[in-house]
């Protein structure tokens, strides 16, 4: 057991767990990167160290500064964490579509919460150009633009990557994830890639992304209208995800999704988010694809308790004509 020194030193060095009734009905070992299990419960810890460590050896964050940042959720809890255990204040520009947990959680964090309407990329009003707006505004404030802010690649290229080398002993024929920002899977494939080219990544891509179409045809178009998930898909290709060695990609569609959100939890007994969902349902389609006796690996980006008030409730799920999906009863 080590000794960790404070929240930052924390994040990371997470388990690979082996995903055992998808493993044993594919025949190949499928493993999920444990990453709600980080110090702030998601991915995300990663990206937010790496954003607030960066901004202090560029000597562009003050003591006492203030982090500016427009997410949908994750990113916004890990760098609340990462700036109250490294002293500096904490502003969060959100879209007004998000899970109700989310909002409270970073506010209950301790964060101040601004709740924008949401709109496309393309309106000066979207949420994350309102976050560099008021980054400049404000006194001693950095915008931490996780999207092409490409520390957040880098973290995934010089931690989760290598962390997943080494837990599966150079043993890895595919890596399966969803993008929202692009640092996770182009990081991560980075790496995997410069140590074996056979490695193959595949991105998981919901309803209404364009990044599907990218990686497939070259061509930034939306596939289908609109997915359940949150904080995944995207319109655009970000600073962090250009050039990224991606080698396919799969269109995952929301039932499926909601299925193995479910079965995760019922034959794993891992209470997990959407975008979990959607990794786990890619690398099972994946491990199809590749045949037995390979193996893949996902990410298991945060839990379920973001979602209580819509992933994992009846009357929502019926709404958006999931329930059967879910498997609960009517």
């Amino acid at each position: 057991m080590r000794i960790v020194q404070d929240f930052v030193d924390a994040v990371g060095r997470t388990p690979l767990m082996r995903l055992r009734r998808v493993s044993e009905a594919t025949g190949c070992e499928i493993y999920g990167k444990a990453e709600f299990m980080n110090p702030g419960g998601s991915v995300k810890d990663r990206a937010a160290r790496a954003i607030v460590l960066d901004a202090e050896r560029r000597g562009q964050l003050k003591p006492g500064g203030t982090v500016v940042e427009g997410t949908a959720g994750n990113t916004g809890i890990g760098l609340v964490h990462v700036c109250h255990a490294r002293g500096y204040r904490c502003v969060i520009v959100m879209p007004d579509n998000q899970s109700p947990e989310k909002y409270a959680l970073i506010e209950a964090l301790g964060a101040e919460v601004r709740r924008v309407k949401t709109v496309p990329y393309s309106d000066p009003n979207h949420y994350q150009k309102v976050a560099g707006r008021l980054a400049g505004e404000l006194p001693d404030a950095i915008w931490a633009n996780q999207f092409d802010n490409t520390a957040n690649r880098r973290a995934h290229a010089e931690t989760t990557g290598p962390e997943i080398w080494e837990q599966t002993g150079g043993r890895i024929d595919a890596f399966v994830s969803a993008s929202g920002t692009g640092g996770t899977i182009a990081g991560v494939s980075e790496y995997l890639k410069s140590r074996s080219t056979k490695v193959r990544t595949v991105l998981a891509d919901p309803p209404g992304s364009a990044l599907y179409e990218f990686v497939r045809n070259g061509v930034v178009k939306a596939t289908g209208s609109g997915s359940i998930t949150e904080g995944i898909g995207i319109g655009r290709v970000t600073a962090n995800m250009q050039g990224a060695p991606i080698d396919d990609a799969v269109h995952i569609e929301d039932v499926e999704t909601v299925q193995y959100v479910y079965r995760t939890l019922r034959e794993e007994g891992l209470f997990l988010g959407s975008t979990s969902g959607i990794n786990v349902a890619a690398a099972v389609r994946v491990a199809r694809e590749l045949g037995p006796g390979h193996t893949i690996v996902t990410v298991l980006c945060d839990t379920g308790s973001k979602y209580l008030s819509r992933l994992f409730n009846r009357d929502w799920l019926r709404q958006k004509g999931l329930l059967e999906a879910s498997g609960l009863s009517a």
